[in-house]
């Protein structure tokens, strides 16, 4: 702490001066003395406390005041009597109470409306804390009195009652002040008083709250902060002690966090010595001391094999308010980098998915802060925050949290108290405005879409020869500019779309030296949409570069659609999307580089080793994983539409990444289906969706149901080629599930090796996925629930095998059979498992997606699909 620093500089101080003429015949002692001692200054300069510019603070009614233990020492009442403008002088005290700091002694009684002026000398943000406590005295019961405080700007209090409470307490608030003159108004209600025991006002530094959070829900940016006024609603140290004002360089008070948890149990403190912390480069102490990075709860018992609960914190709230929540995070319980995975839900909605820690600091034991801003229609049951494991197979099971600070947000006329502001106008009747403009901003919106369906359908002919393919629609762009940006070209173009989130935009130039020209040997995969590139930008970080081609269907629309998707979603299951480019008559995505390709590669059709069912399964559950997140993780749900093993896409750790969102839809608000022309891919298309032309998140499951067989068997999902009952893959599988015969057309590379009761369950989950009608298909989170069962099942599986089994030559060479050559027309198979003909293997510019629209008659009414 920095208490502790500055004592321990000055005892080393004096040491040094007691030793200094002793070493004067010594010139590297000297040396030595005067290095420790650059040292010692420096880790001062760190530690330094912050000097407010700003520091007012008001023993209200004190004749008498001396210095607090944190060291501040307040003004007596008549030191600050020029601040004041009072029509009577009324103080009141006692000589002793059971409070925490001697200013809750005395108080000055209005009975009037009364007001403190004071000058400010920085504009900026400012610390307002107003104490209270309600002395015994003859003439005013301050236990029931009731009053408003307010400033120029903000109600803090409207009709405030201390409700008969005996205790001392205070009001803490965060402002933006941008005026030098700043007044507090005490305005007792009628027959009754108000009072105030002590006042702070000191300045706070501009790092502390920053012009933008992250909306809780709808999920997207919170801007506007520095107009806002904050209360502090809870500040808290999770699992660790109380911190006073002594041990805060912001003089903040940070209580225990084991009252507000719902049940103890589940939690566990855990605690490291606080000169542990270290601070990245830009944060700073000032955000939260090392005392609150130092301590966190995490789960109870976090090496249990099944660990899926999370810790609860309760909290009541206003819920006609807004609020700010700041969550504090130091991973100070892994030993580490890249062990610690978990997520954090406000109120039932996830706030932050697969957060890790390591990939943002870098570093073990050093601070993270995250705002978030939860709307007050989110409010209505209270505050409730949980955080839990993200049940990843590599990792540690946990989740921490170190701090929290809840800040109640000033509604539209900057009250902080009640629905009236300071000018008498209420936040109803501006909702009410807010509301008749949201009305005119939706009609403006539906006028200027009929005038985009009016100009579509008044395309020129050759369009797409244009120089910008969208210039003709959206003339607001010149002729050289994009649809999503406007720029100019150079060679290197460091332009980002933060304003669209949209990514980076990258030139044509930039990619075509990123891909040598879109060389063919740099192809690395093959779609509807085009060919994609391997790149390399930035001096060594490779990406896949996704090429439209201008012959494709696939045009504008998914182009769009997919820039459009993917800048609002971030997980670790989702591909991310780096950046785009449209110049020229270019369609061209760039996302990260996934080394290990599609999820089908290392199924069939290539030559390369042989996925075990572990491996199987945990590309299963991180598929669903970033499915469960598109359907429920965003402001009202996405559908992704085309789930095949080709878009699940796997790093160099054989992590599982859901891509291509070009054929995504936004799930429906207040509906069931969105109504939408048929897309998707052969073979993985819900068949509910294709009779009714209605679209749900239960395609995607459908979808997912297939892509779960095919990693069972391994075999593609449509093969013309094999007999008729064999060709779809799901009829087939369905029909050997329901004989309870499915280990007959099992990949065989798993025979011997997969867990009965594990291959029942993830079947079952298949099953169930498979089911005719939407409404009889479990959601994304249910299956991925089963899929981590299997997965458990086949862990405790491969842990009871005898180490004799283990070693044994001959099971090993069962287990792990050669692979095939790829122009193989069937593999062996004991069990006469029916197979399908591989691709034939090919260099990476000849590589072909097996077509899914040839084969027999029976597809031909289908032929007009396609995926991507």
């Amino acid at each position: 702490m920095e208490i502790e620093n500055k004592g321990t500089i000055l005892r080393t101080s004096h040491f040094l001066s007691s030793s200094v003429v002793s070493s004067r015949s010594s010139p590297s002692m000297a040396f030595l003395l005067v290095l420790i001692c650059i040292f010692l200054s420096g880790s001062a300069i760190d530690a330094a406390p912050f000097v407010p510019a700003d520091e007012i603070l008001i023993s209200c009614g004190a004749k008498s005041m001396s210095a607090l233990p944190d060291g501040r020492v307040f003004k007596t009442d008549q030191e600050a009597e020029s601040h004041l403008k009072t029509s009577q002088n009324i103080l009141v005290s006692v000589p002793s109470a059971d409070v925490p700091s001697p200013f809750y002694l005395s108080a000055r009684v209005f009975v009037e409306e009364s007001t403190y002026s004071f000058t400010l000398k920085s504009a900026g943000w400012h610390w307002v804390r107003l104490h209270f406590f309600p002395l015994d005295n003859n003439q005013f019961d301050l236990k029931n009195s009731t009053f408003s405080v307010k400033t120029d700007k903000y109600v803090f209090l409207h009709n405030y009652n201390v409700n008969n409470n005996t205790k001392a307490s205070f009001k803490e608030y965060l402002i933006n002040a941008d005026e030098p003159q700043f007044s507090i108004d005490f305005i007792p209600m009628k027959n009754s008083a108000a009072f105030i025991n002590a006042i702070e006002i000191i300045s706070a530094p501009d790092i502390l709250i920053s012009d933008a959070a992250t909306n809780l829900f709808p999920v997207n940016n919170h801007p506007g902060l520095s107009k806002k006024g904050f209360q502090v609603s809870y500040r808290l140290n999770m699992g660790g002690p109380l911190i006073t004002s002594e041990n805060d360089t912001l003089w903040r008070t940070w209580l225990p966090d084991r009252p507000y948890l719902k049940d103890e149990a589940l939690a566990k403190s855990v605690s490291i010595p606080s000169n542990s912390i270290k601070y990245p480069t830009g944060t700073s102490p000032l955000i939260a001391p090392p005392t609150v990075y130092a301590s966190a709860e995490q789960m109870s018992d976090s090496d249990t094999i099944q660990q899926n609960f999370n810790v609860t914190w309760n909290f009541q709230v206003d819920p006609a308010f807004s609020y700010m929540v700041r969550l504090h995070f130091c991973d100070i319980v892994s030993k580490s980098l890249n062990d610690l995975y978990f997520n954090v839900y406000i109120n039932n909605k996830t706030a932050i998915s697969g957060l890790d820690l390591s990939s943002i600091t870098n570093n073990l034991a050093s601070p993270y802060f995250k705002d978030v801003v939860i709307d007050s229609t989110l409010m209505t049951n209270g505050l409730s925050l949980q955080i839990g494991p993200m049940n990843e197979v590599t990792g540690t099971r946990n989740a921490i949290l170190n701090g929290l600070e809840v800040f109640k947000m000033s509604n539209s006329v900057n009250s902080l108290d009640g629905e009236f502001g300071v000018d008498g106008k209420s936040a109803r009747g501006h909702r009410g405005a807010v509301a008749a403009v949201g009305f005119a901003m939706m009609f403006g919106a539906f006028v200027g879409l009929g005038a985009m369906v009016i100009k579509w359908h008044k395309r020129p002919k050759d369009w797409q020869k244009r120089n910008s393919f969208s210039s003709w629609l959206l003339p607001i762009h010149a002729s050289d500019t994009s649809f999503m940006t406007s720029k100019a070209g150079s060679n290197k173009s460091n332009f980002y779309s933060s304003t669209l989130g949209l990514g980076r935009y990258f030139s044509l130039s930039e990619l075509q030296e990123a891909t040598k020209n879109f060389d063919s040997s740099n192809i690395i995969g093959i779609g509807g949409f085009g060919n994609v590139y391997l790149g390399v930008i930035d001096e060594g970080t490779k990406v896949a570069v996704k090429r439209g081609n201008p012959q494709s269907e696939q045009g504008i629309t998914e182009f769009q659609t997919e820039i459009q998707m993917l800048s609002k979603l971030r997980h670790r299951h989702l591909v991310s999307l780096i950046g785009y480019c449209d110049e020229d008559n270019e369609m061209i995505l760039v996302y990260e580089y996934m080394s290990n390709g599609p999820f089908r590669d290392h199924l069939y059709g290539k030559n390369l080793p042989p996925l075990s069912w572990k491996q199987r399964l945990e590309i299963c559950i991180g598929s669903a994983r970033g499915l469960h997140y598109l359907h429920t993780g965003t402001a009202q749900g996405i559908i992704h539409r085309d789930v095949k093993s080709t878009n699940i896409l796997l790093d160099d750790a054989f992590v599982a990444k859901v891509s291509d969102f070009g054929l995504s839809k936004d799930a429906p608000m207040g509906q069931g289906h969105v109504s939408t022309a048929v897309k998707g891919s052969f073979g993985y298309l819900d068949p509910e969706y294709f009779r009714r032309q209605q679209l749900t998140d239960k395609s995607d499951v459908y979808s997912f149901g297939v892509l779960l067989f095919e990693a069972l068997c391994a075999r593609p999902v449509i093969n013309p080629q094999l007999p008729r009952e064999q060709v779809n893959l799901a009829d087939w599988a369905m029909q050997w599930k329901r004989k309870g015969l499915l280990e007959k057309i099992i990949d065989p590379h798993l025979v011997g090796t997969i867990n009965p009761e594990s291959m029942k369950k993830f079947a079952e989950a298949a099953e169930k996925c498979l089911s005719d009608y939407g409404v009889d298909r479990p959601s994304m989170g249910d299956v991925l629930w089963n899929l981590e069962y299997a997965l458990q099942l086949q862990e405790a599986f491969t842990q009871g095998k005898t180490e004799e089994e283990n070693q044994s030559p001959a099971d090993n060479s069962a287990a792990s059979p050669a692979v095939l050559p790829a122009t193989a027309t069937a593999t062996p198979n004991p069990d006469d498992r029916p197979v399908s003909v591989p691709a034939e293997n090919k260099g990476p510019a000849q590589v072909q997606t097996i077509d899914e629209h040839s084969g027999t008659a029976m597809f031909a009414q289908f032929s007009s699909l396609s995926g991507r």
